[in-house]
């Protein structure tokens, strides 16, 4: 069975040709600058070279027209025809409190994406517009939609409650929902198979660092509790957005900046985080490198990312009753030995003793960081969320 893994952004998709049960990756690539004048695809098959098509995309009708085309190109392509595509799978980031699970897509579950849109108004309507292309242009095509927020449904109240009248989570849903779900859940279940033990009995600790960073508390294979809240924007210090932020000062600075609504949202999600700090940027790797030469603010920005860090873990040490084993995953968390490196020196007093030389050597593959001395285990274990979609939209329309 041949899956096609769409991921919709605003103005891009994201999108993987993956072959089932095996999920083995037949082609990748991106759709980029969807309504833009300079549009472009970005396309690789798999142990070929990776080529760039320029071209302007509408919309995302025209973005979906783009990959089946490309996909099916005589020269440039991996399959024949559209018929070789037996079932299309998306990332859907907001389900709220309706999808504690992948489901096949109806128009139920369209009508349910709109509805939950309020909740995230610049990720859903996208996701939307992926699933209504796919239908006009692969209408007998089976869909399923694996949603960001499902892993966390099973938060308890008391903590995706927020200490607001109760009237706003009845009236508006106001609660914490957690992102990055099909990534914690995937690496939780990794961590289970590396370790060789069963996942109902550890208690795990998964941080997902990248531009978007949350860390989740997972007990015995269920999240109960995360950083990111009713929005991303909660929680870690992020490339871009601020993470937790004392509520008043919302008010404070939309009293004396005389900002809009709008511009506000820009502040928090776009124009803070990492970039905020330092000035210079929101990538971890430039900032490592201002940091190596001596820039303050840079140093400023790391040590405050690696703090709210630490601070997370604690906390979710005590949530769960103990640890046994932390990972990182995400593009930082992954690579970046400078942060792994500054975050277990954090927990040292917990008598974990690390590799420093093997931390250093380790990027993109999964490993363990820690003398086997220690009592709680330190994995980077790569991501792969397109693999997840895969295999659930394989389970639910084989």
């Amino acid at each position: 069975m041949k899956i096609l893994v769409l991921n919709s952004g605003s103005s891009s998709i994201k999108y993987q040709l993956i072959a089932m049960p095996g999920a083995g990756v037949i082609a990748k690539g991106i759709v980029e600058k969807i309504g833009l004048p300079q549009g472009a695809v970005r396309h690789q098959n798999q142990g070929e070279k990776a080529l760039k098509l320029e071209r302007r995309i509408a919309n995302h009708t025209e973005g979906i027209e783009a990959i089946l085309h490309i996909l099916t190109d005589k020269e440039k392509g991996c399959i024949g025809s559209y018929k070789e595509i037996d079932a299309v799978g998306h990332r859907v980031v907001h389900g709220g409190e309706d999808f504690s699970g992948s489901v096949r897509i109806d128009e139920a579950v369209i009508e349910s994406l709109r509805h939950n849109a309020v909740l995230a108004p610049l990720h859903n309507p996208a996701n939307i517009a992926g699933i209504e292309a796919i239908k006009e242009i692969l209408p007998d095509v089976p869909q399923a939609g694996v949603f960001d927020t499902a892993f966390h449904q099973s938060i308890p109240d008391y903590a995706y409650l927020y200490a607001l009248p109760y009237s706003y989570y009845k009236e508006h849903k106001i609660r914490r929902y957690g992102f990055h779900g099909t990534s914690h859940r995937y690496v939780s279940a990794q961590a289970a198979t590396f370790l060789k033990k069963d996942i109902k009995d550890l208690k795990l600790i998964s941080c997902h660092l990248g531009n978007g960073s949350s860390i989740a508390a997972i007990r015995y294979g269920k999240s109960i509790d995360t950083s990111m809240g009713m929005t991303p924007n909660e929680g870690l210090i992020m490339g871009t957005r601020t993470g937790d932020v004392d509520a008043g000062i919302i008010q404070y600075i939309l009293e004396n900046e005389d900002l809009t609504p709008s511009g506000l949202n820009q502040l928090i999600n776009k124009k803070s985080g990492l970039l905020g700090i330092s000035g210079i940027s929101p990538d971890m790797r430039e900032l490592e490198a201002s940091a190596d030469s001596g820039d303050r603010r840079a140093i400023l920005a790391l040590q405050m990312f690696v703090y709210r860090l630490l601070k997370y873990i604690g906390a979710y040490t005590f949530a769960l009753g103990g640890v046994d084993a932390i990972i990182f995953t995400g593009g930082i968390g992954e690579n970046s030995h400078y942060i792994r490196g500054k975050i277990m020196e954090g927990l040292a007093f917990l008598g974990i003793r690390f590799e420093n030389e093997k931390n250093k050597s380790i990027r993109s593959k999964t490993a363990k960081l820690n003398e086997d001395s220690s009592g709680i285990d330190l994995l980077v274990i790569p991501t792969d969320e397109e693999r997840v979609i895969a295999m659930d939209t394989y389970e639910i329309v084989k």
